[in-house]
C-alpha cells in the first residue's frame, strides 16, 4: 500500500507522497504532489455548483466563485472541526443539501485522488497534521475534533490514519538541516491556529522512531490568519457598511446599530449564514434603525449580491498590502460606485494588537511548560503563511531574543515533516 502525508490546513493544504528508499536514498524519501497544475499547495476550498451539482477544489473553487457561477463556496472548512456546525446540514445549491462534515470528506477525497494519480496506485495510508488544539480549553471537544477528522479521512478512502502535531512535523523538517543538538521553538502560524512546540533536534535524534522524549512542550491557541482577516475586515471595511454607525432604538434614543451581522459577515465559515432568506427579511426590516440610510443600503447590497466572500478576500489582500507597503486602498466599487476605504499600519497594528499579544503569550507558555528560560532556546523556526506578517513574527521573536531565527517554507515545511514521520511509521 502507498502512503502519504497530508497537511490539511485552514487556509491551504498540501500532500507529500512517500517514495521507495532506493540505493543511496534515505528511508524518508518523499515528493510533494502537484495538486493543481504545478502548485503543491492549494486553498482549502470547495465550490459546489448550483448549475450542475459538480464540485471544484482549490484555486478552481475560488475562481468559480469570483467568476460569478451559481453555487456555494466553502472555505476554512477545518475551522468547523470541534464546533457544533460539523453535524449540521447546509444548502449549497437550490434544493441541494450537504452536511458540513461531508464537505471535509469531499476535500480529503480530492487530495487522496491526486496523490493516487501521482503514485500510479491507490494511496491508502496517511499521516495527517493536526493543531495542538482544535478547540481551546476544552479537551473533550478537542478529542472529538480529531475523531471526526479521522472518520472523515477513512470515509475518503484511507484505511490507515495517524496524526502528528503540526509544529512537531515542522521540527522534523527543520532537523534535516542541523548538524548538532539544538533546542528549537517551532512557531507554526497558519490560517486557523497558532501552535508552538519546544523540541530537541539533531543528528543523533534523527534516526529515532519514537521522539516523545525530545518533545519538551506543546502549546497553541485558536487564533491565526483568518482571525487577522476578520479583524482587518471589521476595522477597515465593515464601518463603511455601517458598523459602529449611529442608530435609533425603538424609543427613538440614539444608539449604535446592531453589530452581530457585521461580525458574521467578516468570519469566513459564517458568511453563508447571513444569506438565509429569513435572515435577509429580518435585516431588510432593520432599515429604520439606521440614521444614515446609505449604510443600510450598502449592507443590503452586499447581502443580496452575496459579496461577503469577495469582501473577505479584499480584507486579506489589504492585510498583506499594509504589511508590505504600509498602506492599502480597498476598492469597494462592487458595493457602490466610487466607494473605497483606506487602511494603514497604525490602524492595522491597533486592530491586530490583542490577537498578536495572545499568540506571543502562547509562545511564552510553551517555553514555560518546557521548564526552560527563553535564553536556552537555540533556534526559532517559523512556518505557516501568517508568519509573513512582520508585526507578528517580531512579537514572537521578542519572546526568545537570543535565538537564531530560521524561516522554513511557509506552505510545505509541515507536510515535509509529516512525510518524515509517515516514512518512519509506515516503514
Amino acid at each position: 500500500m502507498a502512503g502519504c502525508a497530508i497537511d490539511f490546513g485552514t487556509s491551504n493544504s498540501s500532500v507529500a507522497l512517500l517514495g521507495p528508499a532506493g540505493a543511496g536514498q534515505p528511508a524518508d524519501t518523499f515528493g510533494l504532489v502537484a495538486l493543481e497544475q504545478t502548485h503543491t499547495a492549494i486553498p482549502t476550498a470547495v465550490f459546489f455548483s448550483g448549475e450542475d451539482g459538480s464540485r471544484a477544489f482549490g484555486r478552481a473553487a475560488v475562481q468559480a466563485h469570483v467568476d460569478g457561477h451559481e453555487g456555494r463556496l466553502m472555505r476554512s472548512i477545518k475551522s468547523i472541526l470541534g464546533s457544533d456546525l460539523i453535524d449540521r446540514t447546509t444548502e449549497v445549491g437550490p434544493g441541494f443539501l450537504v452536511k458540513y462534515v461531508d464537505v471535509v470528506v469531499a476535500f480529503l477525497r480530492h487530495l487522496r485522488a491526486q496523490a493516487s494519480r501521482a503514485a500510479g496506485m491507490p494511496v491508502d495510508r496517511a499521516v495527517l497534521g493536526r493543531p495542538v488544539f482544535f478547540v481551546d480549553d476544552d479537551p473533550g471537544r478537542d478529542a472529538q475534533a480529531e475523531r471526526t477528522l479521522a472518520a472523515a479521512a477513512r470515509s475518503a478512502g484511507f484505511t490507515e490514519v495517524a496524526f502528528q502535531y503540526e509544529p512537531i512535523a515542522a521540527a522534523l523538517d527543520f532537523e534535516r538541516t542541523v548538524f548538532r543538538e539544538t533546542l528549537v521553538l517551532v512557531a507554526d502560524i497558519g490560517g486557523g491556529t497558532s501552535d508552538f512546540s519546544v523540541v530537541r533536534v539533531g543528528p543523533e535524534q534523527r534516526a529515532r522512531i519514537d521522539r516523545s522524549a525530545d518533545v519538551l512542550a506543546n502549546h497553541g491557541v485558536h487564533v491565526a490568519g483568518t482571525d487577522f482577516d476578520r479583524e482587518v475586515n471589521l476595522a477597515a471595511i465593515m464601518p463603511v457598511l455601517g458598523l459602529g454607525s449611529e442608530g435609533r432604538s425603538e424609543s427613538g434614543a440614539s444608539v449604535r446599530v446592531p453589530n452581530a451581522i457585521y461580525h458574521a459577515l467578516s468570519t469566513w465559515h459564517l458568511i453563508n449564514t447571513v444569506y438565509l432568506p429569513n435572515r435577509l427579511i429580518e435585516l431588510r426590516q432593520m432599515a429604520s434603525l439606521y440614521v444614515d440610510q446609505r449604510m443600510h443600503r450598502r449592507l443590503m447590497t452586499v447581502l443580496e449580491a452575496r459579496l461577503g466572500h469577495a469582501l473577505a478576500a479584499l480584507a486579506e489582500a489589504a492585510k498583506i498590502d499594509v504589511s508590505l507597503h504600509g498602506a492599502a486602498r480597498i476598492d469597494l466599487s462592487m458595493v457602490e460606485a466610487g466607494l473605497a476605504a483606506a487602511f494603514d499600519t497604525p490602524r492595522q497594528a491597533q486592530a491586530l494588537q490583542a490577537s498578536i499579544a495572545r499568540i506571543a503569550g502562547a509562545a511564552r507558555e510553551a517555553i514555560a511548560q518546557a521548564g526552560l528560560p527563553p535564553s536556552k532556546i537555540d533556534a526559532l523556526y517559523f512556518t505557516g503563511g501568517s508568519t509573513a506578517l512582520a508585526a507578528l513574527s517580531g512579537a514572537i521573536a521578542a519572546v526568545v531574543p537570543d535565538a537564531r531565527q530560521v524561516e522554513g517554507d511557509r506552505f510545505t515545511s509541515v507536510v515535509s515533516g509529516l512525510a518524515v514521520d509517515a516514512a518512519r511509521r509506515f516503514g
